[in-house]
């Protein structure tokens, strides 16, 4: 039978509305995971449960990976990288009560089989030990059964996990929370009832009234996508049980400032910029199409790699649909007695890549640090012993995508419309972009643009919240609040 979760609902009976909901951790840790989970996995989900979601220009980008030529491709796993991405908190959401990801297969970690009890010697000086990968300096670990360690050579046999506690994943056991139709997260203990149903808009009692509800995961799933989509998306699905329309084709995206602070202050040569050629309609100043090498490519195929909270994160005064930055930004300011450590709530504010998905260096998005401790792995750093250095117990990936090679092969050229619709460069393609868009080859130019980090994390942005993603991130003048 499948899992179920209770939870209590108050809903304002005339304009049949979720006021508030309260709820135990088993559901916040259910709500949390969503800022886990890579854009590619969300779109994949809403696929299996015929409930495809209009995510911006990401589904043209889900498409794209699928369609294009195997021999374009760095290796025969990249493609399956970019549509099934890793989690980097796989290890924690994989014991939630409710599992949206029904038919994913669990991420499994191996090393060589040797055992680090056996000690080895050689009569002669500098002779290669045939010792375990574990017991050497750089340790390594795979994804695959039977992959050669690069560390020792011997095929990684031997299967390790993670050391978990199964009781909750993100916030204590003991935790109760009050959750908002737009997904604020507050905590009954901070708020007076009175000052909460002011500050809900909650003017008579009587108004409203108590619902039991039990929810599974087509729920959570509806509930994902609500969320995205909707600013009242526990309405959306607790009491009209079925996503909302899909996003309309006008334009809903107001752009985006993008705080300094948040950006960071990396310094870029001018090699680590990337360089694309727009062709601007000039009478509707829009962006038609761009022409860009596999280094753009790359980097907009790695978008579907970037968990939610990733994505979130970036978003300063910005008015989208749905509300999974209203979440994040709950969970910023969630007190520290809810959450079960500072390492947990760092793993949901600042998300990372999981290990071997690394082509990001643009975004600026960290890559989770694996450690083998007591024979278990770890993401939890502060467990290692104070006298001990990290690298010492850092675990690292056979099978990583780099940032100088990517999902691509290169050299490569290709055609890239507004919308993300990515195809091998082609004059006939081109044309049809231009047909569809009923501009003229008279009233086109050529602009080169140079993206480095600031530009690459607006684009990240348009992508997600408009339809129209180059106009958006290149022409388009940035909000200011």
């Amino acid at each position: 039978m499948e899992n179920k979760i209770n939870l209590k609902a108050l809903v304002d009976k005339g304009s049949n509305k979720v006021i508030f909901i309260e709820s135990d951790s088993a559901f916040v840790d259910v709500l949390l995971s969503f800022l886990t989970i890579p854009l590619g996995t969300i779109l994949k989900l809403g696929r299996e449960y015929s409930a495809p979601v209009e995510i911006g220009c990401m589904n043209n980008l889900y498409s794209s990976v699928e369609e294009i030529d195997v021999r374009k491709l760095g290796s025969d796993t990249c493609r399956e990288m970019l549509l099934l991405p890793h989690n980097a908190a796989e290890f924690l959401i994989k014991n939630l009560v409710l599992q949206i990801d029904r038919n994913a297969k669990p991420i499994r970690y191996f090393v060589c089989c040797l055992q680090t009890t056996r000690k080895l010697f050689s009569y002669n000086h500098g002779t290669k030990s045939p010792g375990c990968c574990l017991e050497t300096t750089r340790k390594f670990f795979s994804y695959n059964h039977g992959t050669q360690s690069p560390g020792c050579g011997h095929d990684m046999y031997q299967e390790i996990t993670f050391s978990v506690d199964v009781a909750s994943a993100f916030v204590t056991e003991s935790a109760r929370l009050l959750i908002t139709d737009d997904l604020q997260l507050i905590s009954p203990f901070n708020e007076s009832i009175v000052s909460l149903f002011t500050n809900l808009g909650v003017t008579n009692r009587n108004a409203t009234e108590e619902l039991n509800l039990n929810i599974g995961v087509d729920e959570v799933m509806n509930l994902l996508i609500n969320s995205l989509l909707s600013r009242t998306p526990l309405t959306e699905t607790l009491l009209k049980h079925k996503p909302v329309a899909e996003r309309s084709n006008e334009n809903n995206y107001q752009a985006i400032h993008i705080d300094p602070q948040t950006v960071g202050e990396t310094v870029l040569t001018e090699e680590d910029n990337i360089s694309i050629k727009l062709i601007i309609s000039k009478s509707k100043n829009i962006v038609c199409y761009a022409e860009a090498g596999e280094d753009f490519v790359n980097l907009l195929f790695s978008f579907l790699t970037l968990p939610l909270g990733f994505v979130a994160k970036q978003i300063q005064d910005g008015s989208l649909k749905g509300c999974i930055d209203q979440l994040y930004r709950s969970v910023q300011d969630l007190d520290a007695q809810h959450l079960k450590s500072n390492h947990h709530k760092e793993m949901l504010v600042n998300p990372k890549l999981a290990p071997g998905f690394c082509y990001n260096s643009l975004l600026g998005i960290e890559v989770a640090s694996y450690y083998y401790l007591n024979s278990r792995l770890t993401t939890d750093s502060s467990l290692i012993p104070s006298n001990s250095s990290l690298e010492s117990f850092k675990i690292e990936p056979t099978n990583c995508v780099s940032s100088a090679g990517g999902f691509l092969k290169g050299p490569a050229f290709f055609t890239v419309t507004d919308n993300l619709v990515v195809r091998p460069i082609s004059t006939i393609f081109e044309l049809s972009v231009l047909e569809k868009l009923n501009v003229p080859f008279t009233d086109t130019e050529k602009r080169v643009v140079l993206m480095g980090k600031k530009e690459a994390l607006n684009l990240l942005v348009a992508s997600f919240a408009s339809d129209s993603a180059l106009t958006n991130a290149f022409i388009s003048e940035p909000y200011q609040a």
